[in-house]
Formats: structure tokens, sequence, C-alpha cells
């Protein structure tokens, strides 16, 4: 976490050779580790296929001009409005969330608003910020990751234990819409301090006229429209596997928008870079994930959390957790958070008369918010390779508006009686 705050390396090295370092210190042998190579590995190989396709997928529909409409439509409607976008950012993150698949959320969201503050000037991790709070609000759902691992720890009805959480998301929804007001205004007055003005409409803002040239794939715009609104049908009604996906919607555009295989590709080269590089990073992430998982060091780390707390604490150890939830979505996955902590959190609260529902749902709510300022998160990895932004970047600018969220979540929900 250090070496990706201060990015003294780059996220490859600290992922690979720390945790390579880290297993061998801790007496693990050459055999051992190569097993959490190839399960560290194993698990994020889809990932990484998808994420390479969709980048060229969108790098084609985007030289092909399929979101310039879009932009245009966002920038007449908001008339430029720096808190309208902000705004709007929230509500387009929850509705691309509902599918519950954090991936498909920022391969929707990114490439169709990042243009929008581009041209508007506007801080692209002002994006994500606000992206990575709705999104991980509306991820209570039933279909949820968290929930589905916090319903399998208690051995209790999802579709249960959800129903008390459809005010906590009306009440986090709310807030974060509150919270994009305030970093709208901050914006507004950060770029009119930097560049003199507002000028609203397209114009100042707008495209540089070599921005403006017309492709040549202008012609064939509504067959790119066609392949686009094809592929996220597809996507979403979860016909195909999504690196499936991306693949055949690439092989189709590239055969749709160019002619000869030396045109073809010239263009994977060109959309390449970036897709190769963020693949690394994902890579040597599951190196660093299979590494922790597989030598027990973050159940380790889950349950040496617990044993340093003062015994006082214990009977109020939930909403201990639940505060540090944010802090810990940087050191703790997913699962180790909720089946390696989680579990003794419950199980040292539930012995002192504590409701393992109330439990298990202040543990979540003060975590999820955090879920996508993770280093965890590949598929943050995949919306940051998208914009070409830096993961330390991303939490110095959002961790302490994500966490105070979360705060402000977890203390409307306890006076509520939910936790």
């Amino acid at each position: 976490m250090g070496l990706l705050l201060t990015e003294k390396v780059s996220p490859v090295i600290a992922m690979v050779l720390v945790p390579f370092v880290g297993a061998l210190i801790a007496g693990f042998d050459l055999t051992q580790i190569k097993e959490f190579y190839l399960d560290g590995t194993t698990s994020v190989i889809q990932i990484v296929v998808m994420f390479i396709f969709a980048i060229l997928f969108f790098g084609i529909m985007g030289d092909a001009g399929v979101f310039k409409p879009l932009i245009d439509g966002l920038i007449k409607l908001t008339r430029g409005n720096v808190i309208s976008v902000a705004v709007g950012t929230v509500l387009i993150s929850v509705v691309a969330q509902l599918d519950g698949a954090g991936a498909t959320t920022f391969l929707l969201v990114v490439p169709a608003l990042l243009p929008l503050y581009q041209r508007l000037k506007m801080n692209p991790y002002m994006l994500f910020l606000l992206l990575a709070a709705s999104a991980g609000i509306t991820n209570m759902l039933p279909w949820g990751g968290p929930l589905a691992r916090v319903a399998t720890v208690l051995g209790a009805d999802v579709e249960v234990i959800y129903r008390p959480l459809i005010a906590v998301q009306v009440i986090g929804i709310t807030l974060t819409i509150i919270m994009a007001v305030i970093l709208g205004m901050r914006e507004k007055r950060r770029i009119i301090a930097e560049h003199g003005a507002l000028v609203v409409g397209g114009h100042g803002f707008g495209l540089d006229a070599d921005d403006e040239e017309v492709s040549a794939n202008r012609g064939k715009f509504w067959v790119n429209v066609a392949i686009f609104v094809a592929a996220m049908v597809v996507l979403f009604a979860n016909l195909l596997p999504p690196a499936f996906v991306f693949m055949l919607g690439t092989a189709v555009a590239l055969m749709v928008n160019y002619r000869t295989p030396k045109e073809q590709l010239a263009c994977i080269n060109a959309n390449a870079g970036g897709a190769i590089m963020m693949a690394t990073i994902i890579l040597a992430a599951g190196v660093f994930l299979g590494t922790l998982k597989g030598s027990g060091m973050l159940d380790a780390i889950s349950q040496d959390l617990v044993n340093v707390l003062p015994a006082a604490l214990l009977p109020n150890l939930h909403y201990v957790t639940g505060f540090l939830g944010v802090p810990l979505e940087l050191v703790l996955s997913t699962d180790a958070y909720y089946f390696g902590l989680f579990p003794v959190v419950e199980q040292i609260t539930s012995d002192v008369g504590v409701d393992p529902a109330k439990s298990g749902y202040a543990v979540m709510i003060g975590s999820i918010v955090g879920t996508f300022v993770s280093p965890f998160s590949p598929a943050l990895w995949m919306g940051l390779g998208l914009a070409n932004l830096s993961m330390g970047k991303h939490i110095r600018y959002s961790f302490f508006w994500i966490w105070g969220l979360s705060l402000a979540i977890m203390l409307c929900t306890w006076a509520i009686g939910v936790i």
C-alpha cells in the first residue's frame, strides 16, 4: 500500500516482488509459491482477457464516433453545468451497477462520461470518486457479492436480510448526491480559478479543431451503434462470458471499420498500449492476492486485528469494524474481510448478545462504499486503465471523502435502528 500510494515504483513491481519476498521470509518454498502464483493468476485471467478486448472494442467505437452524440447530448442537457454533471454521474452509476457487476459498471460509465469531464475541464478523479461511492452503495443488492458473503457466514436467506437495507440504500444515494453537489461546487470554483470563467454549451470547453475532424467511419455510424448496442445487450443478458462478448465485438468492429489486415493491425496497435499495461497490472494483482490468500497471511491479518483490540471494545466490535471498514478495504480483499474477519467479529459479538444480522449490517455498511477505492478490486484497475489514471492518485483523492460518506451512512442507519 505504501508503494502504491507514494508511486515510488510501478504497481507491477510492488504487487509481484513484495508478496514474493514476504512468502520467502515467512518460510514458504518455491513449490508452494508456484501454487500461490497459479491460483492467483487463474483467478484473474478472465478479467485480463475481458480488459484487453474491452479496451480495443471501446477504442474502435470511440474512433468511429459512437460516443460523440451522447457526450454532446449530455453537454446540451446539463448546459455545461459542472454540478449537474456531478449529480448525473451518481445517477448513471447507480443504474449501471444494478446488475451487481463492477466490471460492467466501469465499462459502461467511464467511456461515456470521461470525454464529458475532459471537455468541461473537470477532474477525472472526481468521476471515479462519485462512481465508486454510487456503485458501492448499489452493490448492497441481494445479487451483489458482499451481501451474499454476509448471508453465507450467517447461514441466512439473502432476500430476508436485504429488506432493511433498502432504506440504507436510499439514505446512501441521497448522501452521495449531496456529496456530488458539494464536490461540483468546489470543482466549479477550481475551473473558474484556473481557466478564468466557465463557458457552457460546448463553447470554450468544446473540442479542439483537431478533435472535430470528420471520421472516415462516419458513414458507418449507425452500423457501429448497432454493434455497440448488441454487445451491451448480450453482456447484460449474460448470454456469453464478458471476455468472449468483447472478443466478438472487437472482431466484428474491426471487420466493419477497417478493410485490410494492415489497417486492422494498425488499429489494434494504436489502442493496445493501455490495454497491455493494465493487463500486466491485473495479473500482478492476481499474484499479490494469490500469495496473500494461499499463504494464510490475509486470515492472519484479520484475526490479529481483532486480537489486539481492548476487551472493553468487544461488545461493540461490529461498530469498530464498520468504523474502520474503508481503511480495512486497503489491506484486506473482499473474501478476507467477509470470510476471515467477519466470522471472528460475529462470533465475539454474538457471545455478548448482539444480533448476528445487526453485526453483519454494521460490518458491511461500514466497508462497502470503499469497495472501489481498494487495490484488491480488479474492476477498479480496469476502470482506471480505461481512463489512463493512477491508482495511488485515485486513493489519495477519494479516500477521505469515501470514508466520511461511509461513516455518515453508518450514523444514519444506526439512528433508524438497522444497526
